[in-house]
């Protein structure tokens, strides 16, 4: 039975919250919704980046000491308005909606701790937009030995199947973190995290230029890339592990660039970005006949330049060229994931993130 979900999605990057409604199953996608966007205030990113940094020593996923409390009310606060106007812009009743899916805003991750905390109260936003909310997707996986990420690749299984496509397929999302979803047909399924995505660099124009991103990759366009820097940073261990394998997004953030202009650093980073990509190609059982690019680097014209670069010859193509939208297909993963969820469907594989079988999860808040 096809139903309608709403699905919310607070990334690493920190820019704001995505909203996407789908019409699905769980195995087939019936149609898209409409999607909308709440950009985070500067404030809020302010408090959200202090409480990354006040989660670091968090031993269980439950606490929530100091500016976690406060930044988890905010989280709260900014989904139910995100959720609100994009139904009284689209016109949509509560009613019509048959779950949402919530994935809250992740501030730590360290599944070899068995630990992985996303703040946001769902059950207050089930009360506030008055719709059943599922939350705590990677909960289950994490208790059980898996990776508790990536989360998305049994939702870009679904889109690559729609294309009729000759495999494999990589999927790339470049969020903060970057992570691929390797597709070969209908049974194999293999995602891992590659590395750094846009968190290294968007801290730096933040810390350098006072922007929050680097707009269409003007300012690493204008650069010059340390390549020295760079393979330096992969040697580091992690890029030479096999899939599955999954970062937090401060896990590169001690790696530092030095003295150097804005536009070198961002070139840099940008490159990194790629780099780290292009390094889970060995690792895989076949070349990738063809990749698209999705999440806030499929909007980084310099970043997609390159990866053309170090990609071929394989295709390489950006979400919307496919009609997808890149900016919502977290979003609409975890929509896709929620009704999965509802099912007792699995929602993460062994070869996604290394969990002993496949797992359904998802806890439910109802109004």
């Amino acid at each position: 039975m096809m139903l309608t979900a709403i699905g919310l999605m607070s990334g690493t990057s920190l820019d704001g919250v995505d909203v996407a409604m789908i019409e699905t199953d769980g195995r087939r996608i019936q149609a898209f919704g409409p999607s909308g966007y709440r950009a985070y205030t500067d404030p809020e990113r302010k408090l959200l980046r202090e409480a990354l940094a006040g989660a670091v020593h968090l031993a269980e996923r439950d606490a929530r000491p100091g500016v976690l409390a406060e930044a988890e009310r905010v989280v709260t606060l900014a989904h139910a308005e995100a959720v609100k106007a994009f139904t009284a812009q689209h016109r949509i009743a509560p009613e019509e909606i048959d779950i949402v899916g919530f994935h809250g805003q992740t501030v730590l991750h360290r599944p070899e701790r068995k630990l992985t905390v996303q703040i946001g109260d769902a059950v207050a936003l089930a009360k506030a937009i008055h719709i059943p909310v599922m939350s705590d997707f990677r909960a289950a996986d994490v208790a059980a030995g898996g990776q508790g990420a990536p989360f998305v690749p049994v939702y870009h299984r679904a889109l690559v199947q729609s294309l009729e496509r000759q495999g494999p397929i990589v999927v790339v999302n470049i969020g903060g973190v970057s992570n691929i979803t390797y597709i070969d047909g209908a049974d194999t399924l293999i995602a891992c995290d590659t590395g750094p995505g846009n968190a290294l660099l968007d801290d730096f124009m933040q810390r350098t230029t006072g922007q929050s991103f680097d707009c269409d990759g003007r300012m690493a366009a204008q650069g010059t890339a340390d390549e020295a820097w760079i393979a330096r940073v992969l040697e580091h261990p992690f890029f030479a592990r096999r899939p599955p394998k999954s970062l937090d997004r401060n896990d590169f953030a001690h790696f530092k660039l030095g003295e150097m202009a804005p536009a070198d650093g961002a070139a840099t980073l940008t490159a990194l970005t790629v780099a780290a990509i292009a390094r889970i190609v060995p690792l895989l059982p076949k070349p990738p006949q063809g990749w698209i690019i999705s999440g806030g680097g499929a909007r980084n014209l310099t970043m997609t330049r390159m990866l053309r670069e170090r990609l071929a010859p394989a295709r390489v193509e950006a979400a919307n060229a496919l009609g997808w939208s890149a900016d919502a297909i977290e979003a609409q993963a975890f929509g896709f994931l929620a009704v999965r969820g509802l099912k007792g469907l699995p929602l993460s594989y062994p070869k996604t993130t290394g969990v002993p079988m496949p797992m359904t999860g998802g806890v439910i808040a109802r109004p």
